[in-house]
């Protein structure tokens, strides 16, 4: 059928590429920024003096909204658009909030509200962004700062703190004025305390700044595959691809033969119900090998091409094979129970195309997320072919996982085979 019917064919090939890049897109949007609430109380200025050092607190609040778009918003209204979904989050500037960043006497605090469940977690991440964002400029502000108060200490002169004016005498201007006092032990051991804590004191520059940054953080330049050639998407790519194919086929294959009158002159002594089953499943397993080869080839060319090492399936080429014929031959035989159950081959591909979507979506549910999806997608070949998949690909040891994945395969293939057996019957009626 599908050699005197070239356009079905192409349809059968490019519809689950169609479906995946529609997974891939919702999963674009899913990641998209969420929109979150700036309630400034406090009214900020464009520019902040902190410690005589002057920054743009508002870039530094500006700077979150590339991951999460702000909208700004006065406190009734973002309780409401809360409310009512429009915002994932509020972030508020409380009242007060510039008077203690300058005062230094006080830490100040943002204070935000998200929505339960959802994105809320990317979002707190978000904020805690912004306030690190915040603290690392206030930080170099406030070491400044602190350090010429120290500077002040070791050489004396004025200072203003708190309003008022000092006059700080100073180790450097201590020692001299020693110098004028009779000499004695007492004058001695005065001298020598001011001279070790200058030599301290001078140290206490690089002390705030590690302090301040104990530990820095660099970003070590590498070439890496990017996310459209991760063993993920590579992994989802050939489970869903094989998934609609093996299904269509199957399910396809065993109503035609009722279409064609030709499940009755089988039965009468050519063929068996069992070899017809199994026949049926071998072209699924066929074509799913076949089919899944040629992509993880096209995969490992592209990263050939891209000069990065790592992904290339050559080595691992022959553990795939293994895993496409059985993840076909499971998915193939739950076709062919699809197919016998519908009867006729137009209902059979339409049902069959209706259970992709839910078979798909189950496996790309996490667990974590929804614990019912995964044991729904734990009783289907999907989610076991795409951790094959993955493991026999990209795991530096994926003898466990593989060993695992074929078991589940073997088992739902057989169990699904033996039902697709029993409901073949009713192509006879």
């Amino acid at each position: 059928m599908l050699v005197r019917s070239p356009l079905l064919l192409g349809v059968l090939i490019a519809y689950p590429l169609l479906v995946a890049g529609l997974v891939g897109l919702v999963a674009g949007y899913g990641s998209s920024k969420p929109r979150v609430a700036l309630v400034d109380e406090d009214h900020l200025p464009q520019a902040v003096s902190v410690g005589g050092h002057r920054f743009r607190i508002q870039d530094a609040i500006d700077e979150v909204g590339k991951n999460v778009h702000l909208v700004r918003m006065d406190p009734v209204e973002a309780r409401h658009a809360l409310a009512t979904g429009r915002v994932v989050a509020t972030l508020t500037v409380p009242p007060g909030f510039l008077a203690d960043l300058k005062s230094g006497l006080h830490s100040p605090s943002l204070v935000y509200q998200v929505t339960r469940g959802g994105i809320s977690s990317r979002v707190i991440q978000q904020v805690q962004a912004l306030v690190y964002g915040l603290n690392r400029q206030l930080q170099t502000a406030y070491v400044q700062t602190d350090l010429k108060y120290v500077q002040l200490i070791v050489t004396g002169g004025r200072a203003e703190f708190g309003g008022r004016t000092y006059d700080v005498l100073g180790l450097a201007r201590m020692q001299k004025l020693l110098q004028q006092l009779p000499p004695g032990p007492q004058r001695d051991r005065i001298a020598e305390f001011a001279r070790i804590a200058g030599v301290a004191l001078a140290q206490t520059g690089s002390l705030l700044g590690a302090t301040a940054n104990p530990i820095g953080l660099e970003r070590a330049h590498e070439d890496s595959r990017s996310s459209l050639l991760s063993a993920q998407v590579q992994s989802y790519a050939l489970a869903l691809t094989i998934t609609f194919l093996a299904l269509l086929l199957a399910a396809g294959a065993i109503a035609s033969e009722r279409d064609e009158n030709a499940i009755g002159r089988l039965r009468r002594g050519l063929i068996s119900m069992g070899e017809l089953v199994s026949a049926k499943v071998a072209l699924a397993a066929v074509v799913a090998l076949a089919l899944g080869l040629a992509i993880a080839l096209v995969f490992g060319v592209i990263v050939e091409a891209g000069g990065v090492a790592g992904g290339e399936p050559w080595q691992r080429l022959p553990l795939l094979a293994a895993g496409l014929l059985v993840a076909g031959a499971a998915l193939g035989a739950l076709g062919t129970l699809l197919g016998a159950l519908a009867r006729e081959t137009r209902t059979a591909s339409l049902v069959a195309v209706l259970v992709v979507m839910p078979i798909v979506f189950l496996g790309l549910v996490p667990r974590e997320v929804v614990p019912v999806a995964g044991w729904l997608s734990d009783g289907l070949p999907f989610a076991h072919a795409v951790r094959y998949f993955s493991a026999s690909l990209y795991d530096a040891s994926p003898w466990g996982t593989v060993a695992r994945e074929l078991v589940w395969l073997v088992g739902l293939g057989l169990v699904f085979g033996a039902l697709a057996r029993l409901a073949t019957r009713r192509l006879l009626a």
